[in-house]
């Protein structure tokens, strides 16, 4: 490997840690990196006097073109849009680092919420640590510029961010279970006593595939859904699957080879409050890809 190539490497990770937060999808992340690697190949890497820097800088600035023109086009998106998991399990030696709060797919979901150009400010200097003045820099924006866009970013983040923030993953897998149970030998008033009474329920599908286009709300309304659901998976009996996606638990649902759903969930520990589902043919399988390269976990 030559010595370019080899400095690259090194902050590899890095950069696509920075991509994937920034866009919620791995494959977004793979082509953001590999325009930063053609720029760096094209870059006389003896003039610079800090490379990762560099290599950063051009790789959130690639990352927020790329947002801002996703923004776009997830506005015409046909129902919920939501992250593309990156992980399967948590056991690989690459992704040891990758299990914080900041990698999980409802914080992932909850930094839609912010502009393109608030997500990567706050993703430069909170998750990153990069400092006041090294995130302007690289943002080519003032240094009371980019601690406003951090303050809002936080202060919104606040406002939105579910009851329970850091999610105890032990609650999850039990609720998951009970979850899986339920659909087994589906009762309405036992799907019912999973949910809080406000809780949401999103699928992403994007029109390709049978899904609610719109959230639902309530604990009824989630009841009736997954009652009704459950009965069409015994139909064409789909398998479960719980599984660690960016280090949560989450459920496959699997149709002979085909992965079918994965869902995820927030709690308050005893409760559902959120299910989030997606149900999109292209995300589910490049999941699946991924998938099947592992073994499996608890199957039901």
């Amino acid at each position: 490997m030559d010595p370019q190539t080899a400095v690259f490497q090194q902050h590899r990770q890095r950069l696509f840690s920075l991509a994937y937060r920034m866009l919620g999808t791995p494959s977004d992340a793979e082509d953001v990196l590999h325009d930063a690697w053609l720029r760096w190949h094209a870059q006389d890497v003896a003039a610079l006097d800090d490379p990762q820097a560099w290599l950063v800088t051009v790789t959130t600035r690639i990352a927020l073109d790329r947002l801002r023109r996703a923004k776009t086009e997830r506005a015409h998106y046909s129902g919920p849009w939501l992250p593309e998991p990156l992980t399967v399990d948590a056991d690989q030696p690459e992704a040891q680092l990758e299990r914080a709060e900041s990698l999980t797919l409802t914080f992932l979901l909850l930094l839609e919420r912010l502009s393109a150009e608030e997500r990567a400010a706050f993703l430069l200097r909170e998750v990153f640590d990069y400092s006041h003045a090294e995130t302007a820099a690289m943002l080519e924006i003032s240094e009371d510029a980019c601690r406003q866009r951090v303050h809002r970013a936080k202060q919104r983040l606040r406002e939105d961010r579910p009851r329970q923030p850091l999610p105890d993953t032990k609650a999850q897998h039990r609720l998951l279970e009970r979850f899986v149970q339920a659909l087994q030998q589906p009762d309405l008033e036992t799907l019912r006593a999973l949910f809080a009474e406000d809780a949401l329920h999103v699928a992403d599908s994007g029109g390709l595939a049978r899904a609610t286009l719109h959230p639902l709300h309530g604990a009824d309304r989630l009841a009736r859904l997954y009652l009704q659901i459950a009965r069409q998976q015994r139909r064409y009996g789909v398998r479960h699957e719980i599984r660690q996606l960016n280090g949560t638990p989450a459920l496959l649902s699997w149709c002979d080879q085909t992965l079918v759903a994965a869902s995820w969930i927030d709690s308050d520990g005893e409760h559902i409050t959120a299910v989030h589902a997606l149900r999109h043919p292209d995300k589910l399988a490049r999941l699946a890809a991924v998938t099947k390269a592992a073994a499996p976990a608890s199957l039901h």
